[in-house]
C-alpha cells in the first residue's frame, strides 16, 4: 500500500540540495572564473575581427559576428557550472533542451566561426588557454590559405549567366552573344543548353566581370538584335565588384 510522504524525507532532500550548493560554491575559484570569462571574451573579439576582415563584404546582412562576445561568455559560464556538479549539469542540460534555433544560417562560413567561438569558449571553461592560442593560430593560417586559393584562376567563379533566345534565331544570336562575353568577362564557358517552347536557353559560368551588370545586359540585348528573350545574371560574390 502507498504511504503518505514523510516530512523527514523532504527535509533530508532539502538538506542534501543545500549541501550540494554549498559544495559548488566552495569549489568555485572566482579568480579562475574571471580569467576564463576574460579569455573567452578576448577570443570572441578576435573571431569577430577575423570574420569582418575575411567575410564581411560578402555577408548577406545577418552580421553574426555581433553575437560572438555574448555567445562566448555564456558558453564559458555554462560549462564552468557543468563542471562543478554532476546533478547541476544534468539539470542545466535538461533545461537547455527546450531551446530551438530555427533561423537559417545565411552564409556557410558562419558555421565555422560559430564553432570556433564555441570551441574556444569550452577551452576557456576548462582553463586550457594553450589550446585557444593554437586553435586561433591554425584558424588564421587556414583563412589565409583559403583566401589565397580563391585567387587562382581555375578556382574562381564570379557568377552564372542564363540567356534565353528565340529558337529560330539561336544559330546566329548565340555567337554574337558569346562575342559580347569575350569582351566583357575574363573567362566564361557554357555549362548547359536546352530548347523548349520555341526558345533556347544557355547557361554560362564566368569570372572576371569587366563591366557593370546593367552594362553587360545592355550589350547582350544590342548584340542579339531582338532575338534575346531573357537574361538572368547571378553573382556569387555580391559586393565584391
Amino acid at each position: 500500500p502507498l504511504r503518505p510522504p514523510d516530512m523527514n524525507d523532504n527535509n533530508i532532500r532539502v538538506s542534501e540540495i543545500l549541501d550540494q550548493l554549498t559544495t559548488v560554491q566552495l569549489n568555485l575559484d572566482w579568480g579562475l572564473i574571471s580569467s576564463a570569462l576574460l579569455a573567452s571574451l578576448l577570443a570572441a573579439l578576435v573571431a569577430s575581427v577575423l570574420y569582418r576582415f575575411f567575410y564581411e563584404r560578402r555577408a548577406t546582412g545577418s552580421q553574426v559576428h555581433r553575437s560572438f562576445p555574448l555567445l562566448a561568455v555564456s558558453i564559458t559560464a555554462l560549462f564552468i557550472c557543468v563542471q562543478t556538479s554532476l546533478p547541476l549539469s544534468l539539470g542545466l542540460l535538461g533545461a537547455l533542451s527546450i531551446i530551438r534555433f530555427r533561423t537559417p544560417i545565411k552564409e556557410p562560413e558562419e558555421v565555422g566561426f560559430i564553432m570556433l567561438v564555441i570551441a574556444s569558449s569550452i577551452a576557456a571553461a576548462t582553463f586550457n588557454y594553450t589550446i585557444i592560442a593554437i586553435l586561433y593560430a591554425l584558424a588564421v593560417v587556414i583563412l589565409f590559405l583559403v583566401r589565397g586559393a580563391a585567387g587562382f584562376k581555375w578556382l574562381r567563379r564570379d557568377g552564372m549567366l542564363i540567356l534565353t533566345v528565340n529558337r529560330a534565331a539561336a544559330s546566329t544570336a548565340l555567337p554574337a552573344l558569346e562575342g559580347v562575353l569575350k569582351t566583357s568577362v575574363s573567362r566564361f564557358r557554357m555549362e548547359s543548353a536546352a530548347t523548349a517552347n520555341e526558345t533556347t536557353t544557355c547557361q554560362y559560368v564566368f569570372s572576371g566581370l569587366k563591366v557593370e551588370p546593367s552594362e553587360l545586359q545592355r550589350k547582350l540585348d544590342d548584340a542579339s538584335k531582338g532575338a534575346l528573350a531573357g537574361v538572368n545574371l547571378y553573382l556569387d560574390r555580391a559586393g565584391g565588384f
